[in-house]
């Protein structure tokens, strides 16, 4: 039986979009000794994303739309285009989280039970048998005592899940290091970047972020109960919510297979600049997603949830978060791009960013390892969320978290590259 690790090598492999993309045969083609071109499928039908929008190409002034409070001067105010994507409406829920964490636990529970069979070397699910898992059946937990929590770790007996052991393996092509001149000969093995995570959302964070307050009616519920279902997924951090794009991403593509159509663009975080330009919602001035310059409407109400005043927390209608879709959508129709939850982004934060990047849909990565420094590690965060003052809901403001670190206040959406459609 293969290790725990090496089962996820299997489960989760999916097709990297950087082959040479040769089509299929030019059968059905006149043969006129004219150029008629190969489309690499047949036929092709885009089905427009569940649950996303799409972001439309613009040109807006990245950076502060009133003074700068702090006066850190990391954020200077810069003319930026960016290109289309389609992008989650609302920040990913616990619900839609939840089936990530269940796939993971079937494909393991899977190769367990040795539910499928090897093909070249690889173990390949056979998935109509692992979704018949019994999870209650007391002979199938037997089978998988590996999974369960050892007799020590259990609260009267019972045998759950060992939240550790849903890790899920991804692997992924670096292209950014792939396209440097200097690596033009090197092995594309060279390239590929394999690393397991383990996927559960850390629950304690509600406890851990808050000293002296009571707050583990969330540590035991927020995830696991059905009230919060579609509340944003919290607890998650960067590398999580990395690795539930790659997730999401080969998932598609899966299906997309076994339908015999093409693989889709991947799902991945959106990057700092896509973030503040889809926030903004067309208003390229404008300090909220809402306008300027107000937390509330002209009925007094307020626009986000976020910390009014000194501390009014459930006046804007939630004490914590709410659900994913409360208030009134921007322009572009999000919700909650300001308060509720802050969002992970896939930029690397750095102080004198705004100075360098490109003006061309900027970026800035860096993959860092376990062993770089934390100052590597930042990752930028954007929007604000329920504990934040209003400052922090503006379009403009900067922040950072770490990478490896997981908070009760942040989540993420994703985004997906792919050309405006009309679509069905």
């Amino acid at each position: 039986m293969k290790n725990l690790s090496a089962f996820t090598a299997i489960a989760a492999m999916f097709s990297i979009a950087t082959g040479c993309g040769l089509g299929k045969s030019s059968k059905g083609l006149p043969n006129d000794g004219q150029l008629h071109g190969v489309s690499p499928s047949a036929k092709y039908n885009l089905t427009k994303p569940p649950g996303m929008v799409y972001i439309p190409p613009g040109t807006f002034h990245m950076g502060p739309s009133d003074e700068d409070v702090n006066y850190a001067y990391t954020a200077r105010n810069k003319q930026i285009s960016i290109n289309g994507f389609w992008m989650d409406a609302t920040e990913i829920t616990n619900n839609e989280y939840r089936q990530f964490v269940q796939w993971v636990r079937d494909s393991t529970a899977a190769v367990r039970l040795q539910y499928g069979k090897e093909v070249d070397g690889v173990f390949v699910i056979d998935w109509k048998k692992a979704k018949t898992i019994k999870w209650n059946d007391k002979a199938t937990i037997e089978k998988m005592d590996q999974m369960i929590l050892t007799p020590e770790n259990r609260i009267f007996g019972k045998k759950d899940i060992d939240p550790s052991k849903l890790i899920y393996h991804s692997e992924i092509f670096d292209l950014k290091e792939a396209s440097k001149r200097e690596n033009a000969n090197v092995p594309r093995s060279k390239f590929i970047i394999k690393k397991d995570e383990k996927i559960y959302p850390d629950t304690l964070i509600w406890i851990r972020d808050f000293s002296y307050s009571y707050n583990e009616p969330m540590t035991k519920r927020y995830f696991s109960h059905p009230a919060f279902g579609n509340y944003p997924v919290v607890g998650v951090s960067w590398k999580q919510a990395t690795a539930f794009c790659e997730w999401r991403t080969q998932y598609l593509n899966s299906f997309n297979e076994s339908k015999k159509k093409p693989s889709e663009s991947d799902f991945r975080l959106p990057t700092e600049a896509e973030w503040e330009y889809a926030a903004r919602g067309g208003r390229s001035q404008s300090m909220f997603p809402w306008g300027n310059y107000y937390l509330r409407n002209k009925k007094g109400c307020l626009l986000a949830n976020f910390k009014p005043g000194r501390g009014n927390y459930p006046e804007d209608g939630g004490f914590y978060t709410v659900r994913a879709d409360a208030y009134w959508p921007n322009d572009f129709g999000l919700y909650c791009m300001a308060g509720n939850v802050a969002e992970w982004t896939s930029s690397m934060y750095y102080e004198g960013a705004y100075n360098f990047q490109h003006d061309m849909n900027p970026d800035i990565r860096f993959n860092a390892n376990d062993a770089d420094p934390p100052r590597m590690k930042r990752k930028v965060i954007r929007g604000g969320s329920w504990k934040d003052v209003g400052y922090f809901l503006q379009t403009s403001t900067r922040n950072y978290e770490y990478m490896d670190t997981a908070k009760s206040y942040i989540g993420f959406r994703c985004v997906i590259d792919l050309p405006p459609m009309q679509r069905k």
